[in-house]
């Protein structure tokens, strides 16, 4: 194993004893293929399925597994008009199990998110009965400010320019704090504990993963 290797398993052991106090159940896997198995071991037969938009989710191949599955998959991009839009959230935040990832984790274990129209981060606050987070190793930060100024400088330029936005940070590289039309930076949320003993699951995976 190398030395990066063992220091991301040795930070991961000292992040899930964080998790375990904030009533997060955590794991660690050593590579993406790890990680896609775990993940998959957490689903039913017929239980029904969601995911929030994830670089990392697509990068495991998670995405492409549950398209291709027998479990009841909530799509939102299978919802065209408004109608359809409404109907496909009411159906999401029943969902069994909840897909995402998180844009920065502290080292004492709070998950960090900033979102758009705040769908994503929605549902890890209430709604499915269970949230599995997704995270590579890159995303984690000392501490929540850290975290905000990792998701605005580093997370959000790239996702403008991967969802097209007419934002500064699209083409600058840099958060410019806009309030444009098109701003991803609406909704802040840290999760400093679940409420709900281990509704939350942090898979830490160690490789960088996402943006």
């Amino acid at each position: 194993m190398s030395p990066k290797k063992q220091n991301y398993e040795n930070l991961a052991d000292s992040m899930i004893e964080k998790f375990n106090l904030r009533g997060i159940e955590g794991y660690y896997c050593d590579n993406k293929e790890e990680a896609l198995a775990m993940a998959k071991r957490f689903l039913t037969p017929g239980c029904s399925v969601s995911f929030g938009g994830s670089m990392t989710l697509n990068e495991i191949g998670l995405i492409e597994e549950l398209k291709k599955s027998d479990y009841v998959l909530y799509d939102r991009a299978d919802a065209v008009t408004p109608e359809e839009k409404t109907a496909m959230y009411a159906k999401i935040v029943t969902a069994d199990y909840y897909f995402m990832s998180s844009n920065a984790i502290t080292l004492n274990g709070e998950l960090v998110n900033i979102d758009g129209f705040g769908n994503r981060v929605a549902c890890l606050i209430t709604g499915p009965k269970n949230v599995v987070i997704i995270a590579g190793m890159n995303k984690i930060v000392p501490d929540v400010d850290s975290a905000i100024a990792r998701i605005r400088n580093i997370a959000a330029p790239p996702n403008a320019v991967r969802l097209h936005t007419k934002t500064p940070c699209a083409e600058l590289g840099r958060c410019a704090d806009c309030l444009t039309d098109d701003c991803i930076c609406c909704q802040t949320v840290i999760t400093r504990k679940s409420r709900i003993p281990n509704r939350i699951k942090v898979i830490l995976v160690g490789e960088e993963l996402g943006f």
